[in-house]
């Protein structure tokens, strides 16, 4: 059965803060011509691999990878709360799948789908978190300690595995990365009740998610005027270079990435690259693909390295 793939960049400032109109202008519609991809390939299924940025994954039990049996909208940045149509059965089947491939995963019967999830399926599906029905699949990229590298390719591959079985016109999202820093609190570091948030911050008050939202805000606007102390910089030649690992498939390299590396060069949300290699390693479970980048641009307003690719089997 039919398979594409389409990895991207989130962004929470999408429609919160304004790059220049030419850039803007450029992104979106990228977003667009992808949507009319998606609409025009009209999938049965969707497997999208995401992170969570503390808005529906805490560290009161924080799993590395997590299926949604069911799920919806965690509504941070205006994306919800509504559900996601997520198909139970062949969730399960997956789930079980992995099971008997040596891939311990956990699962949720009551997932929140952050702003990783919701934004992609918002964008590239005419606005309708519903309008297909989608695997969401969580991989840690915020809270350390986080999974290695390898064990993201191999979970890919597995689901990959599983998805050759399914008579579905299947698409694969991944969303995150590439580079970029938001003020992200590290439980190491953090003051006590900012700790206590990332251990049990679920469903906050409305004024609660606003003042959180209101600091990723201020960030970016610090870094539209030029204060690069607000955030490790964007690395261009770094997303760059990942991007054409992703076109050559090359797992090699990206399995010997360390957490420290991406730290070091992709900033804090740079662990979010995870969902890009886990949707690139389901696709491999195909054999050889074509991939092609649609665009690239360091967009310091929206406090990311915004880059969108697709692909399909040769």
């Amino acid at each position: 059965m039919p398979i594409k793939l389409i990895c991207v960049s989130h962004t929470p400032l999408l429609d919160f803060a304004s790059p220049p109109p030419a850039i803007e202008a450029s992104a979106r519609a990228t977003f667009q011509k992808l949507a009319d991809q998606v609409k025009a390939y009209n999938p049965t299924l969707i497997i999208s691999f995401g992170p969570d940025h503390f808005n529906g994954f805490f560290y009161d039990l924080m799993p590395t990878f997590c299926v949604g049996v069911r799920a919806q909208a965690a509504g941070d940045w205006n994306y919800g709360p509504a559900p996601l149509n997520v198909p139970e059965d062949q969730a399960l089947g997956l789930i079980e799948h992995c099971l008997d491939h040596g891939i311990d995963l956990s699962y949720s019967y009551r997932m929140q789908a952050d702003h990783g999830f919701t934004q992609p399926l918002d964008l590239l599906c005419e606005g309708q978190l519903d309008r297909y029905p989608v695997i969401p699949v969580f991989i840690n990229g915020a809270a350390a300690p986080m999974p290695r590298i390898k064990r993201v390719i191999e979970l890919g591959k597995v689901i990959g595995e599983y998805l050759k079985t399914l008579d579905e016109r299947i698409l694969i999202i991944g969303s995150g990365g590439l580079s970029h820093d938001p003020p992200t609190p590290q439980i190491q570091t953090a003051p006590v009740e900012v700790q206590e948030f990332l251990i049990a911050g679920r469903n906050p008050t409305p004024e609660a998610r606003k003042h959180r939202q209101s600091k990723v805000i201020a960030v970016g606007q610090r870094l539209a005027e030029g204060d690069l102390s607000a955030a490790l910089p964007l690395n261009p030649e770094w997303d760059k270079d990942l991007l054409q690992r992703f076109k050559n498939a090359d797992f090699d390299y990206l399995a010997q990435m360390t957490n420290d590396e991406i730290r070091r060069d992709g900033g804090r949300g740079g662990q979010e690259i995870r969902a890009w290699i886990a949707a690139f390693a389901a696709l491999s479970a195909y054999g050889e693909y074509n991939s092609e980048i649609h665009y690239y641009e360091p967009i310091q307003e929206w406090i990311a390295g915004m880059g969108m690719m697709t692909a399909e089997p040769k």
